[in-house]
């Protein structure tokens, strides 16, 4: 397939795409239905037609028929008058009127008939259209579902993404907030322990644990010094008489 063959079926495949997006059904189906209507009312108008040109033929037979009974008498009424050429002439005309009538019959069957067949024919066309125009409508109906389905589903997709992205910053949001605790239960567990001074405090443990010892000993001195002056301000035992 050489280049310029590629490059057609690439733009052809393209142009079907971006024509199958841009195409709306109920558009399609709704001029489908239009063409429909037309060809009903073309073949409505065609049924009036032929009927008038029935009616316009029947009426010219019988005109023409109406005419046969005043020949006759003109014919009969010439011979009694001895004028065997008016009665020929008047015959002659006579005839003239039944071959056309004969042709002014066929005429009208052959209109009777179309009109028979445009009936029938319009009678189907309007079947058609309804069980189109019903079907139009349920196509319509189900088309504009699911182009409602889907800018649902659209809207629920970005929302969804944002929901994802809202939960993921939640998420470090606790993350970070864990970590900040667990680091602050560390710490105090340090200064518990005297491993992590607080300030104001020395940072050497060996100070700090000198410091302990010496006010324990202090904290002993002063007791001991309390109890002996407890001691001498208790009065003496008073000596028995006997003694």
């Amino acid at each position: 397939m050489g280049i310029v063959s590629r490059f057609l079926m690439v733009f052809k495949a393209k142009a079907s795409s971006a024509l199958d997006r841009a195409e709306d059904p109920r558009q399609l189906v709704d001029y489908a239905y239009a063409q429909q209507q037309e060809l009903l009312y073309r073949t409505k108008r065609g049924l009036v037609e032929v009927a008038t040109s029935k009616v316009q033929l029947t009426q010219q037979c019988d005109k023409l028929r109406s005419g046969i009974p005043r020949l006759e008498s003109q014919a009969r009424r010439a011979l009694k008058a001895g004028r065997e050429d008016l009665a020929r002439i008047a015959l002659e005309r006579k005839q003239t009127i039944v071959v056309e009538l004969e042709q002014l019959d066929i005429q009208v069957a052959e209109v009777a008939e179309d009109q028979t067949r445009l009936t029938r024919t319009e009678q189907q066309l309007a079947a058609r259209l309804d069980e189109f125009r019903t079907r139009r409508d349920v196509i319509s109906a189900r088309y504009t579902a699911a182009q409602a389905s889907v800018r649902a589903s659209e809207a629920f997709g970005g929302v969804s993404g944002e929901f994802a992205e809202l939960s993921m910053a939640l998420g470090r949001a606790v993350e970070k907030t864990d970590r900040m605790q667990a680091r602050a239960r560390a710490v105090g567990s340090l200064v518990d322990d005297g491993t992590l001074a607080l300030p104001g405090q020395g940072t050497d443990m060996v100070e700090v644990e000198l410091l302990k010892e010496t006010v324990a000993i202090t904290v002993e001195d002063e007791l001991s010094a309390l109890k002996a002056e407890v001691v001498s301000e208790e009065p003496p035992l008073a000596l028995s008489s006997g003694a």
